[in-house]
């Protein structure tokens, strides 16, 4: 272990930050086994996967929109109708189940009528929660409904409680599902749409105890109430309503919304991001020492124990399970690249940051009696985002190790969980204050398995240890192994990423690394990696 710290100081000097950290990372790397047993129970699955636990994110942010998703129909750059034809087919290949948009704390200084009708008339505005950058609104409600019936994923709206009005979102949802002879259905008429367009999931505010509102969770849940009763029903549409809820550990905020207005909603949401250091630095997105890796880990996987928590709140009030637990917003959350516009929070993306969200999807699929939906924060150019682009030349784009994580687990979208019992090695770990996490182990590998929609296993592997290969051994109670195909992503080197010059350091590739005996499954895992198997 000290020869492998030694390598990577040598390797990457910046990682080199004394003894004292050397022999933490020595101390809390367990010994003994590198075998992971898994034995699948392959005919007790009871839930499914929904498809929208993979869901993404997009705010008006930095260049999410601007430059990211849209560039206009007079772009130089490549597009389709104003949307950039790149970041299109690779949205498209990612089976993207459902957006949410537009924010965020964007969301409650939103006012929808400014972005609707011709280009020329909408006016501008200040974006005064991330960098004050000002918009010119050219992408609105028609922009993004239309996007996302070309991806063809569910559209989830986050209306303005903070400072809009409930007759505001009342009419944007006329707006957008009446098609009845209404004013603000023949309002979207004149703007070129007839028909109206299938939206499911509207969202009540957005982090109404901070920049969406400041508001006590009291006096939230009368607000939601009153909003959710004038946001109606049209047509054949029935509304997801999904109250604004807690930041991480704020378990009172769940109690009171679940007691106050648990009969009225569908959903509540929880954010949690991965995050070192909330008041300080946040740590740099590309150098980190191993230790650092491990922590982050450990924070990331620390999201299980809040589920449970806010769960058992939600199970007091609902044991039925009416209400579902959305998790839309999580993701790591780093110092912004340097050389970036200040409030922008564009980031890189490392193997560490697949390795968050592989651990974090595998967490999401064991509580999907609850889980009803996640929303990674966000798809382009923002904290842990699927795609990087820039606008030079005929600009380029670069697929993140986040997207490839995401791309990979596609089998799991409305696929059955399936229970497994898992024995694999463990890592201990102590943030502190600082990552504001207790002590506790993660497991080396972090294990998910269901039955896909086509009959085959799927079985995600993320390997989180950085200098030990785990052997895996996988039996299917109830099943036979006859045929593997797998996939992989993984790299030899700590803090590498793709960018613009090398866009393909870290990508998807096949997995040969296995073998079939007696229709059990045998694999080796390589360190910090992620592996998803199908097996038929």
């Amino acid at each position: 272990m000290r020869m492998l710290l030694k390598k990577l100081c040598k390797q990457k000097p910046h990682l080199g930050r004394g003894l004292a950290g050397m022999l933490f990372l020595t101390a809390f790397l367990t010994a003994g086994a590198q075998e992971t047993k898994v034995n699948i129970h392959v005919n007790e699955g009871k839930t499914i996967i929904p498809k929208e636990i993979y869901g993404q994110f997009a705010e008006h942010l930095g260049s999410c929109i601007y430059g990211g998703l849209w560039v206009g129909p007079y772009s130089h750059i490549p597009n389709t109708n104003g949307y950039r034809t790149d970041v299109l087919n690779a949205l498209k290949e990612l089976k993207v189940p459902v957006l949410r948009w537009p924010g965020g704390c964007f969301a409650d200084e939103y006012h929808w009528r400014d972005g609707i009708g011709p280009y020329s008339q909408r006016p501008k505005m200040q974006n005064n929660n991330w960098g004050g950058t000002i918009e010119d609104n050219s992408f609105g409600t028609n922009e993004f409904l239309n996007l996302c019936e070309m991806l063809g994923c569910e559209p989830y709206i986050s209306g303005n409680v903070g400072s809009g009005t409930v007759e505001e979102l009342a009419k944007w949802v006329e707006y957008m599902t009446s098609d009845g002879d209404t004013p603000m259905a023949n309002l979207r008429r004149k703007n070129g749409r007839e028909h109206s367009w299938n939206v499911k999931y509207l969202g009540v505010g957005n982090e109404s105890w901070g920049c969406g509102g400041s508001m006590r969770p009291e006096y939230y849940s009368d607000l939601f109430r009153r909003y959710s009763t004038y946001c109606r029903n049209y047509d054949n549409h029935k509304l997801f309503k999904i109250a604004s809820g807690a930041s991480d550990y704020d378990y009172n905020w769940t109690k009171v919304l679940m007691d106050r207005a648990g009969g009225n909603m569908s959903g509540l949401s929880l954010h949690y991001y991965t995050v070192k250091g909330w008041n300080g630095s946040k740590g740099a997105s590309t150098e980190f020492t191993p230790e650092e890796y491990y922590l982050t880990i450990g924070k990331s996987m620390q999201i299980e124990d809040v589920i449970k928590k806010h769960c058992a709140i939600m199970d007091q009030k609902d044991p039925q399970k009416k209400v579902g637990l959305m998790v839309d917003e999580w993701g790591t959350w780093w110092d912004e690249e340097p050389g970036t516009i200040r409030g922008h929070l564009y980031q890189q993306n490392t193997m560490r940051d697949a390795m968050v969200a592989a651990s974090s999807l595998n967490i999401f699929q064991r509580h999907t009696d609850r889980i009803k939906m996640a929303n990674i924060a966000q798809v382009v150019n923002v904290l842990q985002s699927m795609i990087l682009t820039d606008t030079i030349g005929q600009g380029h784009i670069v697929l993140t190790p986040t997207y490839y994580v995401f791309h990979m687990y596609r089998p799991f979208q409305d696929a059955t969980y399936l229970p497994a019992d898992v024995q694999t090695d463990s890592i201990s770990v102590d943030g502190g204050k600082m990552y504001r996490m207790t002590a506790g182990k993660i497991p080396t590998v972090s294990v998910s398995t269901a039955k896909a929609k086509d009959g085959s296993i799927v079985v995600a592997l993320a390997n989180t240890s950085l200098d030990k290969k785990q052997d895996v051994a996988i039996t299917l109670d109830g099943g036979t192994a006859k045929s593997v195909t797998a996939t992989q992503l993984t790299t030899p080197s700590l803090t590498a990423y793709n960018d613009f010059e090398h866009p393909d350091r870290i990508k998807e590739t096949p997995f040969k690394s296995f073998k079939i005996k007696k229709g059990s499954v045998t694999a080796t895992l390589p360190t910090m990696s992620v592996v998803v198997l199908q097996i038929k």
